[in-house]
């Protein structure tokens, strides 16, 4: 992804059957998982990232074997430091709806529509911290037990989702 004052999440098209999907690739046979995803994703959207926190994995069968994916959230450079490969026909940085709507794979599409939002930045507005910090006064003990004990991590909320 990229910040700013509207965050982009990158898409990218495959030349060979011209579907959008999130940047993704196969490990080189010692490499490790999240080096891996780095490299990917440089060579397929053109730009240096720097890996944040690890959003989930997707699992499908293709030609019978079955396939992990798994990503990470990470924060692109403005502009890009490379070419693309050549069997990738085009990037786009789309808003998070807009990306959602690009891809082409059902399974993609419900990864990123649950991780998504909770992977974007979010912005900040003075008027809402304040705002929040009086409601936390006013909170009892009890009532903050409860509420936190309402949040869950982005990890339980996507599995517990597609588990359904």
């Amino acid at each position: 992804m990229r910040g700013g004052a509207r965050p982009r999440i990158a898409v990218v098209q495959r030349s060979k059957d011209d579907r959008w999907v999130l940047p993704r690739g196969k490990l080189k046979r010692t490499e490790r998982a999240v080096i891996g995803a780095r490299r990917e994703v440089v060579e397929e959207t053109g730009h240096r990232v720097q890996v944040r926190e690890f959003l989930g994995a997707i699992t499908y069968r293709a030609g019978g074997r079955p396939k992990v994916v798994q990503f990470w959230r990470m924060q692109a450079e403005a502009n890009p430091s490379r070419d693309l490969m050549k069997d990738i026909a085009a990037v786009e940085w789309l808003t998070l709806a807009a990306a959602i709507r690009r891809l082409s794979y059902p399974l993609e599409r419900l990864f990123l529509s649950h991780v998504g939002r909770h992977a974007m930045p979010r912005r900040k507005h003075r008027a809402r911290r304040k705002k929040r910090a009086r409601s936390r006064k006013a909170r009892t003990p009890a009532s903050r037990k409860t509420a936190r004990g309402k949040r869950r991590s982005v990890l339980q909320r996507v599995f517990g989702r597609l588990g359904r």
